[in-house]
């Protein structure tokens, strides 16, 4: 029996670090296969998943402290709840992941995320340049050079979780795009444009089937957009809006609808941006191996004005990306809302 016994603790002994060891190696294997993954929703999803998993189980040991209680759901009618309850997929859903649609999803209040794309265009090559708005401010001779460097800095953040006991959220958003002639050295490289655009926006997730897509969410926004310009340069309008996002794997699909606010104002710079600009606009876009593609088109049909931007972004290192950008149409920016161009630039996009 002591030999048998022995032999038992030398086993066991034996086995204990190769099964260590061999948890080890797994859980390394699955942090290389998060690190892989293209998409930065994707990764954090593998990542939080990594983590309940890697938790030791402590239901043996005695409770030494009572744990939180969890916070009650909010209570709401069954057809509502059905309407806005997004089952679990297998799959990482970015839509699920950047609006913070399910209970998993939840990062809580005042935490910075991603909005709008976030990008440097390092050249930024226009096939015209509007001069017209400057030239009473402009020393005669000098013009705006058609390559520019372009950057955008978009984030929004939550204010309010589940407002009222509902599904809603509300968030604050806000996107800086600038237009910048940095190569202009004959006119001291000015800023020729910089857009301003901060919105509220109610938030509340959607499960509707649509066929091939399933919808995630829908958006009440509040938007203002200005030039931060005064006198003939300057450019402001108020929207209201409402947004749907759908998805359906690695493809995603936005819907907006808006109706102008300030359109009956007498000293508007710009009373007749809707004809430019249009009523709304439709973003879509794919996934694959962590490149993305993304078109936005929008259209008014009555004046046949509009403009279409496709975008392709592919890794470079970590969450860098090269970014590739075509635009074609009217309203690259707000200065340019009646005048219609076509560009083309190259640099990097982040994907935080």
């Amino acid at each position: 029996m002591r030999a048998l016994a022995k032999n038992t603790l030398f086993l066991s002994l034996g086995i204990a670090p190769a099964l260590a060891f061999a948890q080890a190696s797994d859980l390394q294997l699955r942090l290389e296969r998060c690190a892989v993954l293209g998409d930065a929703s994707a990764r954090l999803a593998c990542y939080d998943g990594l983590a309940n998993v890697a938790t030791p189980d402590r239901k043996a040991e005695p409770a030494r402290t009572q744990p939180a209680a969890p916070p009650p759901e909010p209570k709401v009618p069954a057809k509502v709840a059905a309407l806005t309850t997004i089952a679990p997929e297998d799959s990482v859903s970015r839509m699920v992941q950047e609006w913070e649609l399910d209970r998993a999803a939840k990062r809580g209040v005042f935490n910075f995320r991603p909005h709008k794309d976030t990008y440097l265009l390092l050249a930024n090559y226009s096939t015209s340049s509007n001069d017209a708005p400057f030239q009473e401010f402009t020393p005669a001779g000098i013009k705006s050079k058609h390559v520019e460097l372009t950057y955008q800095i978009s984030f929004k953040m939550k204010l309010i979780e589940q407002l009222m006991s509902t599904p809603v959220d509300l968030w604050f958003g806000y996107t800086q795009n600038s237009f910048w002639q940095a190569y202009n050295r004959a006119a001291s490289s000015p800023f020729r444009e910089t857009n301003y655009q901060p919105e509220m926006m109610l938030t509340t997730p959607l499960n509707l089937n649509l066929g091939p897509l399933e919808t995630r969410y829908l958006t009440l926004g509040l938007n203002h957009q200005s030039n931060g310009q005064t006198s003939t340069l300057s450019r402001s309008w108020n929207r209201i809006y409402a947004e749907v996002g759908a998805e359906k794997g690695k493809f995603g699909v936005s819907f907006r609808l808006w109706k102008r606010l300030d359109n009956a104002r007498s000293d508007n710079d710009n009373i007749d941006i809707t004809d430019y600009l249009g009523h709304g606009d439709l973003t879509a876009t794919y996934r694959f191996d962590g490149n993305e593609l993304s078109v936005m088109a929008r259209r008014n049909f009555g004046k046949k004005h509009g403009a279409l931007r496709v975008g392709w972004s592919f890794p470079v290192a970590a969450n860098l990306k090269g970014y590739v950008q075509g635009f074609s149409g009217y309203g690259q920016s707000l200065i340019d809302y009646n005048y219609s161009q076509k560009s083309v630039g190259a640099g990097f996009l982040v994907d935080f």
